[in-house]
């Protein structure tokens, strides 16, 4: 596990040969995911808008006349979305909304002996990234963007790919409306984040980019870092669910699979001291496989990254997963409480099986956007704090001036 945990957070992205020979045509040379990704940013900081607007229409197929979405777009994004839709996004902005507020610190100065402090500031100005491809994202929208506005910062904006139409996904234009996003961009992949990063004509340059993205979104954030922030780099989703004998096979295997159909890269583990539900969770994903409307993506994904591991007992597979350092981690054994004490390393923890992953990516309300890799060992959920920074203050009284001034001659 430990060895797995170096390989995830060491990934050397690799293209595929049809990815190899797109680039190549783009660019006219063989290149490596992360030499093009160098020079779609230092194409995009020489050129701006034009190399946006050329990389958009050669990478994704979409000749536009401007990159930002206009307010007409927008309003008819509402319309494009059913009702139930348009609730349960409100729904969820409320939750995230409310959840969100409860981690706010207020910009002040906490003086200890009223001599010294710190300021909180929120950040100016904040770029999020909705991935496009081949699903849209409304979610992550609302997880990144209502997390900027409850601390305060003052504008965000959004980048997202376009599809063949020239168009954004509406349910995306809404969930960007709903949580306070001042400006929202048609352009993907590194090009977008380049441009956050440094600013162009049409996009301004932001303070810290979030967002997850595929491989050229995560290596040009990791490229641009230094000169604005970011939230990480995320990898592709993982879980792991711990079970005894007292889970419901169903919902292990459809914890599984949430997280499995989200892309063939993903990561869907469970580790039980239970042979026999083993066997019964292998069965309901095979069930359940026949009927997904995904299940073609899960399917690979289960076979390439998935496991079901056995071990003696809970507390191996809570030390296992502590190693490993999960995404997310469901926990459905008989005494959850018990075990929640002893996770030391994850993004997310599901208590219970009334807790299921689904409810935790799109309503309960703390933000999904989560470390991936192995990260988790040292970084956190995105929150609030990562839109705040601080300064310290230093006011100190004569008498006191005078005593450290003669400290420090003696």
């Amino acid at each position: 596990a430990a060895s797995d945990v170096y390989k995830r957070q060491n990934v050397e992205y690799e293209a595929t040969p049809a990815l190899k020979e797109s680039m190549k045509k783009l660019f006219g040379k063989e290149l490596t995911i992360e030499q093009a990704v160098v020079q779609i940013i230092g194409t995009v900081r020489q050129r701006g808008d034009d190399e946006l607007l050329s990389l958009t229409e050669k990478i994704d197929g979409v000749k536009l006349s401007g990159l930002k979405v206009s307010t007409e777009e927008v309003s008819a994004a509402y319309d494009a979305i059913d009702d139930e839709l348009l609730g349960a996004l409100e729904m969820a902005a409320e939750r995230i909304r409310a959840f969100h507020e409860t981690q706010k610190v207020n910009s002040r100065t906490d003086f200890m002996d009223d001599e010294l402090g710190q300021l909180v500031f929120p950040l100016r100005r904040v770029g999020l990234y909705a991935p496009g491809g081949r699903a849209s994202y409304p979610s992550t929208v609302l997880m990144s963007a209502i997390p900027a506005r409850v601390a305060g910062v003052e504008e965000v904006v959004l980048a997202t790919p376009p599809g063949k139409d020239g168009s954004v996904a509406a349910s995306v234009l809404v969930a960007a409306d709903i949580a306070g996003v001042d400006a929202i961009y048609k352009v993907g992949g590194a090009q977008a984040i380049a441009a956050m990063a440094y600013g162009t004509k049409s996009i301004p340059k932001v303070d810290k980019i979030c967002g997850p993205g595929n491989m050229f979104v995560a290596l040009a954030k990791k490229n641009v870092y230094g000169a604005v922030d970011i939230d990480g780099i995320q990898g592709p989703t993982e879980t792991i669910v711990i079970a005894d004998v007292s889970a419901t096979p169903l919902f292990c295997a459809l914890d599984l699979l949430a997280q499995a159909e989200h892309d063939v890269a993903a990561s869907a583990i469970m580790i039980t001291d239970s042979e026999k539900l083993a066997a019964n969770v292998v069965q309901e994903i095979e069930k359940q496989l026949e009927t997904l409307e995904r299940g073609a993506i899960a399917k690979e994904s289960i076979e390439n990254n998935g496991a079901i591991v056995i071990v003696d007992s809970i507390d191996d597979a809570v030390d296992l997963a502590n190693t490993y350092a999960p995404e997310h981690l469901c926990l459905t054994v008989k005494d959850p409480d018990y075990y929640v004490s002893r996770i030391t390393n994850s993004g997310g923890i599901f208590v219970g099986e009334s807790s299921p992953e689904g409810v935790g990516d799109y309503v309960a309300g703390p933000s999904h956007v989560m470390p991936t890799s192995g990260t988790a060992r040292w970084s956190s959920p995105l929150s609030v704090d990562d839109f705040l920074r601080t300064a310290n203050v230093v006011a100190l009284k004569k008498r006191s001036f005078v005593e450290l001034g003669l400290s420090l001659i003696h």
